[in-house]
């Protein structure tokens, strides 16, 4: 390709609203552009790199048996009413529309309803399972806040794919197959990334696991095991309590704390650290009006971990001051468990403390040396604190650090949430309707061009793999206008490179200065450069540089095209 006769629209000034590094050089570039908060315009260079990611995608997918299908993009509610999920995404993700017959449908944020109603229509027997269909299709969610370009925008690209199985261990077999089918696409792109457990979220189901792509601009806090491979969301990382204490149980007191309410006064001013103190959260119940939820004063409550009790209502919601004080009559801040006539959650690491400080359950008062088993009545105990970086791994391996990851790519095992409730059935070997297993795996084909880059990027642009690069070579003539042998020797490595099915860049617009195409060739990323000038012309040769390694090499004019196909053939190889 000519850049002469190319859409190439790139921008000097980085847009005021683009805060992370891939936003910034998307639109530079000139591979997006905005036409409406979170909704982009692809251009022809990012559109050959989105490309070349759904052709990975598609490759592996293929090669584990899943049968590509396409579904509509716009959904009738009558399927997520059936499922249950009409009213649930009334938060506003959900972009509701009625036709002109005054029928309800939406744009599909994900398609399990549809899939469901498709598989329960085309699917008679046992003898068709298991069966795994995947699409690459367009998405809409109506995110609140749509930021960080296609990170997270309110349309995007999405490889969806669903399983269907007459059992558990069918559903274990596939599920296990896509985590390694998974595992095998980003290795092709080159990424560092990590798989990890995870929430199944509003999605459902009774296990998942998410892909993370490594990087400090990622949304995501994922714990780590310093010893061995674990890895999980800090949203539902296992929080391993310490040992319980051994301590002999000390004198209760009763001390006056006027005007202290947070745990960092009280523990400053009865000389203890925040570790040996509890805080007593107070939350509304499912069954009951008001629950207590119990952590040591140096942790945090994880709220999803709180919302998974049985006893809490979800979503979770903190109780209201006048609440608290009808119930247990202080105010927060004097709360403890001791006496209180509501049900009480410890968590495991408060559980294992004794002699502790805690609330009174009196405005301006606290108790010194409080232990569980002589002056507590608790209900149970649970995880229910958010993980901390120096704690214990939960495989017993190591201790826990934390880093940053860009979501790429989620699976689940779904089970029969939508397939019993939208009643997809088939026919076992006995001739009896049962109902699907299912499992849902979804990769972000859009945000996966986004997550590339802000781990291959530096000051001046983007930095593409070879497989992934929008050209794989670019050719600078040097003043191509003033020099006939300059523009012939261009044009015949550029026709070279073709013949050998070399994806090849010529840069041959007129009235651009060399600067300016060398500043383009680093924004854009090409992971070869093949620079043609005079000077080096006079000894035959032209200058080669990667921008990867960026140190450059003079080669004869008459080996570039053999040499760069040998470079570019073991890159490639390398990505398969």
């Amino acid at each position: 390709m000519k850049a002469s006769h190319y859409t190439l629209s790139t921008l000097k000034e980085t847009p005021a609203d683009a805060e992370i590094a891939s936003h910034q050089l998307l639109i530079r570039g000139g591979f997006i552009r905005k036409l409406a908060s979170g909704i982009y315009n692809w251009m022809p260079m990012g559109l050959r790199v989105l490309q070349k990611i759904e052709a990975v995608i598609r490759d592996e997918m293929n090669a584990s048996g899943a049968q590509e299908v396409l579904l509509p993009v716009v959904q009738p509610a009558a399927l997520w009413q059936q499922s249950g999920r009409w009213q649930q995404y009334d938060d506003g993700l959900l972009l509701k529309f009625n036709d002109r017959h005054n029928r309800d449908f939406c744009f599909g944020p994900t398609h399990e309803e549809v899939i469901t109603d498709f598989a329960r229509t085309e699917l008679k027997s046992h003898k068709q399972l298991p069966v795994n269909y995947y699409q690459i299709q367009t998405k809409f969610r109506d995110e609140t806040r749509p930021r960080f370009g296609l990170m997270r925008a309110r349309e995007f690209i999405m490889k969806d794919a669903y399983s269907f199985h007459i059992d558990d261990a069918s559903l274990q077999t596939t599920y296990r197959l896509m985590y390694d089918t998974y595992c095998r696409i980003l290795d092709r792109m080159q990424l560092d990334y990590r798989p990890v457990q995870a929430d199944s979220g509003a999605i459902g189901g009774s296990a998942s696991e998410e892909f993370h792509v490594l990087a400090e601009s990622g949304e995501d806090l994922i714990a780590f095991s310093s010893e061995s491979n674990y890895a999980a969301n800090v949203e539902t990382a296992e929080a391993i309590a310490p040992p319980r204490s051994t301590d002999a149980p000390q004198d209760l007191t009763e001390v006056e704390t006027k005007g202290l309410g947070t745990i960092e006064e009280v523990s400053e001013f009865l000389h203890v650290a925040p570790q040996n103190t509890v805080k007593t959260l107070i939350v509304v119940g499912e069954e009951t009006p008001l629950v207590a939820l119990v952590l040591r004063g140096d942790h945090k409550l994880n709220p999803l971990k709180a919302e998974k009790l049985a006893a809490v209502a979800t979503p979770l919601q903190m109780a209201t001051d006048l609440e608290i004080k009808a119930s247990i009559g202080c105010l927060p801040g004097s709360i403890g468990p001791i006496k209180v006539n509501i049900p009480v959650i410890v968590d495991h690491s408060a559980l294992a403390l004794a002699n502790f400080i805690c609330g009174a359950n009196k405005d301006d008062y606290h108790l010194q040396n409080a232990n569980w088993q002589r002056d507590c009545s608790i209900d149970s105990s649970s995880d229910l604190r958010v993980i901390q970086a120096g704690d214990p791994s939960p495989d017993g391996k190591g201790i826990i650090a934390f880093k940053r990851g860009i979501e790429v790519g989620h699976i689940f095992q779904l089970g029969d949430k939508y397939s019993k409730a939208m009643d997809a059935t088939v026919l076992d070997k006995n001739g009896k309707a049962v109902v699907m297993q299912m499992g849902c795996y979804g990769m972000g084909v859009s945000r996966l061009v986004a997550a590339i880059i802000e781990q291959n990027n530096d000051d001046q642009g983007m930095i593409w793999p070879t497989a992934l690069a929008p050209f794989q070579v670019l050719i600078i003539p040097i003043n191509a206008h003033k020099s006939a042998e300059v523009a012939q020797v261009s044009e015949t490595i550029y026709q070279q490179l073709l013949d050998l099915q070399i994806e090849v860049f010529l840069d041959d617009r007129e009235g651009i200065r060399p600067g300016a195409k060398f500043a383009d060739a680093e924004l854009i990323g090409f992971p070869h450069r093949i620079v043609v000038g005079e000077r080096g012309l006079k000894s035959g040769q032209v200058e080669y540089k990667t921008r990867r390694e960026g140190e450059n090499l003079e080669l004869p004019v008459a080996e570039v095209s053999t040499y760069l196909k040998k470079v570019i053939d073991r890159e490639l190889a390398d990505s398969h």
